[in-house]
């Protein structure tokens, strides 16, 4: 996968919905929850209801699928998306770590990039089993946030990952933001401590390279981002720290803007899809 994905702006890899779902992981995703005529499955974390409009377009009949999310706004757009689709989904705004379902009501249940931003990952990997049913499919797919790749052919860029990193760490932490970010490859044992065997893990590569000088409106973007974030700090330090951050970073477009087709930059993470079984 290639996609907008930037260190610089962003702790995690939060848009993969929006921004690099493809034809490919549709086709993994099949594969992986083997839907069939009249089987249930759950999306946790559905955000504006992209899976469901594409699980929708292998035409499986009769399947059921059903969505949650956190935020209300997210399922009232999931809602206008499959309908214009024509497709009939179940929405309900929802908690990942306190599904409104009864025990064993899915055939198979998965959730992408959503435990990265849950604070009790383990509860909410127990209720992904208990709305299973026995022999049902499981699958979450999550990155290793803390260990993210990446290059910068000048000085300040180098300096900008650095600083981009203990920016986005103060500001959880004086947000009291406590999540695992290195929840991708400890799924298989999250996965077996919930009753669910771990049959497989596929990685996923997401990378991004960046060759001669970018345009002027990707440095207004990132500094755009970072000044909302800096809006946003709960506490003086962190908004300080972010200040000098968005110096960094305009030095950084500088030499990235002297370099012209010497400068490079790459980022790379990983996706963890582990996929597994709700045991008897």
């Amino acid at each position: 996968m290639t996609s907008d994905i930037d260190t610089l702006t962003s702790p995690t890899l939060k848009y993969l919905r929006e921004r690099w779902w493809d034809s490919n992981f549709t086709e993994f995703l099949a594969e992986t929850l083997r839907p069939r005529p009249g089987n249930k499955i759950l999306d946790v974390g559905c955000g504006e209801g992209l899976a469901e409009t594409h699980i929708g377009r292998l035409h499986v009949s009769q399947l059921r699928l059903f969505g949650i999310d956190l935020m209300i706004e997210r399922v009232m757009v999931a809602k206008r998306e499959t309908a214009a689709h024509n497709q009939r989904v179940g929405f309900a705004t929802a908690d990942a770590s306190c599904l409104p379902f009864r025990d064993r009501t899915f055939d198979s249940t998965f959730c992408v990039a959503v435990l990265q931003h849950i604070a009790d990952v383990e509860a909410a990997v127990r209720e992904f089993a208990r709305v299973t049913m026995p022999g049902g499919r499981v699958l979450a797919v999550e990155p290793d946030n803390s260990a993210r790749y990446s290059y910068a052919a000048t000085s300040a860029g180098t300096r900008a990952f650095e600083i981009s990193a203990r920016f986005f760490a103060a500001l959880a932490a004086a947000r009291g933001d406590a999540v695992d970010a290195a929840v991708g490859p400890r799924l298989p044992t999250l996965f077996a401590q919930s009753g669910i065997e771990p049959l497989a893990v596929r990685l996923f590569p997401v990378s991004k390279a960046l060759l001669g000088a970018p345009p002027d409106d990707m440095w207004a973007s990132r500094r755009a981002a970072i000044a909302q974030a800096i809006d946003r700090a709960p506490t003086d330090a962190v908004r300080a720290l972010g200040r000098e951050y968005l110096d960094v970073l305009d030095t950084y477009a500088d030499e990235a803007k002297n370099a012209g087709s010497a400068f490079v930059e790459i980022q790379n993470t990983l996706l963890f899809a582990t996929v597994g079984q709700k045991s008897a």
